[in-house]
């Protein structure tokens, strides 16, 4: 089997994803698809080119970068008989959601099985009064808030994309309500692993859905942000959270990025409970009024959002609008009602897309980094200079309540100069943010792009850790490979 197996192959961001490229890369053989399809059934594998192709690539500009195979198991049995196979045969094993990942996550860079976990969606146990609930992997955020939505909770953690759950906890994924509602990493109680070799581990032990433990390593958070290079979640259990009384949305301009920033920074400063604070560049409003046919100002511009009780929504919204005019905004107007609300945090999740339309054939390309909130108007004030003098199209926006923001540029894929000048780019904004004691990715991960800024961000001796780890639960290295480490 072991000649079956492709060499590794490390690729660059360019050319984009629509350029599949399989190389002199061997396949697996018919008799190991064979038995593939003894474990989950003839209709849940494929190796059509399509098929491998879709599974190939995330929304990340890195080259598609397709799987052998890929599987589609239907419970925990399956996909462990699928890990103990794939191991036996030291084939690599692709763990693959919804493939909303922006950092090339589910490239196949040696080839291996592909095991989509979407056919897993089964919400597993609902425990309102504890306030929590255990979904399979392919369960997205939305159908579980539409599940438990009579239950009157909620869960808040919203990367914009309708992802997998199982997904964003192996993505350490965040979101808009990380400002008052934390991130996957504060929100996982519990996860259920396969492991390399097809062993079940339940990381806070079985069944168990507590909100705080002092036995043992925290295992949960080591699986939480691993990016499928330690094991498969088919499990997790989830915190929920109260539905709010009531919920208002406000937008706000801003004669200058700087402006807007201190702003953030002051609300935070005056323990403003706020529960969303986002920030968009001129450029991304303007984009964003084309799109979503809003009427904002074209300026620099806060979108925030509050939650809790009536009177508490009255107090949040004084203080905040003394705080905002302070700072010289302009244009500060609120809304209550759920469609206006549904509006403007729509015209938000589909900034992606409205920067795309600004040139039409272009491909995007979005950056991420966070820093301390004290160092977010340094950075964002720089960014904003780098792009301009860049010459590259793009637009700045943020969740800059977390210090966390997003550079979404525009490239065309035929023209290297403006290729090289994304790169460059890219790795001078995540190297800015280490110099900030920041980090250089606060939500989208690692993948493939960002390893050499990992290793400048940890260090040696923090490298050195997790490649232990690595070593220890995937001796072989067939999880995921080529990805973070």
């Amino acid at each position: 089997m072991a000649s079956l197996l492709r060499a590794a192959v490390t690729w660059g961001l360019f050319p984009w994803r629509g350029y599949c490229s399989r190389g002199t890369q061997g396949k697996l053989s018919k008799d190991f698809v064979e038995t593939l399809k003894a474990v989950v059934g003839s209709p849940h594998v494929s190796t059509a080119a399509s098929v491998l192709e879709q599974h190939g690539h995330d929304e990340s500009m890195h080259r598609c970068q397709p799987p052998d195979v890929v599987v589609w198991p239907q419970n925990v049995e399956q996909v462990s008989q699928l890990a103990a196979l794939c191991y036996g045969q030291k084939v690599p094993i692709i763990p693959f959601g919804t493939g909303t990942g922006l950092e090339g996550g589910v490239c196949a860079v040696q080839g291996g099985v592909c095991i989509n976990l979407t056919h897993m969606d089964r919400i597993l146990e609902l425990n309102p009064e504890d306030f929590s609930v255990v979904v399979e992997p392919g369960v997205t955020r939305k159908a579980l808030n539409t599940y438990v939505r009579d239950s009157g909770l909620w869960f808040p953690v919203d990367p914009g994309a309708d992802a997998s759950l199982c997904g964003m906890a192996a993505t350490g994924a965040s979101g808009t309500n990380t400002v008052r509602y934390g991130t996957m990493r504060d929100n996982v109680l519990n996860l259920e692993v396969v492991l390399p070799g097809g062993r079940l581990l339940h990381t806070a032990g079985q069944s168990r859905h507590f909100r705080k433990s002092a036995a043992g390593y925290n295992l949960t958070g080591l699986f939480v942000g691993s990016e499928g290079t330690l094991g498969l979640i088919t499990a997790a259990t989830l915190r929920l959270h109260p539905v709010p009384e009531a919920i208002v949305a406000a937008t706000c301009a801003f004669p200058s990025v700087q402006a807007a920033v201190d702003s953030t920074i002051h609300i935070l400063q005056a323990a403003v409970p706020v529960a969303r604070i986002e920030f968009l560049d001129d450029v991304m409003m303007d984009a964003c009024n084309r799109y979503s046919n809003l009427n904002c100002s074209v300026a620099p511009t806060l979108f925030l959002e509050f939650h809790g009780s009536e009177q508490a929504l009255a107090e949040q919204l004084q203080r905040t609008e003394e705080i905002v005019q302070y700072n010289g905004a302009s244009h500060f107007s609120w809304a209550k009602e759920a469609e206006q609300r549904s509006q403007l945090w729509t015209a938000r999740h589909n900034a992606w897309y409205a920067i795309l339309a600004l040139r039409p054939g272009c491909k995007g390309y979005a950056t991420d980094v966070c820093v301390p909130i004290s160092r977010l108007p340094e950075i964002l004030v720089q960014t904003k200079e780098d792009l301009k003098a860049s010459g590259l199209t793009g637009a700045i926006v943020g969740h800059v309540g977390d210090g966390n923001f997003h550079c979404l540029l525009l490239v065309d894929p035929e023209d290297a100069d403006e290729i090289h000048r994304v790169e460059v780019f890219a790795h001078q904004l995540g190297r800015r943010a280490l110099a900030l004691r920041g980090t250089c990715t606060g939500e989208h991960g690692i993948g493939l792009g960002k390893r050499q800024l990992l290793q400048e961000e940890v260090g040696t001796v923090g490298m050195e850790t997790m490649w232990q780890l690595k070593a220890t639960l995937d001796p072989r290295g067939l999880m995921n490979p080529g990805k973070m480490l």
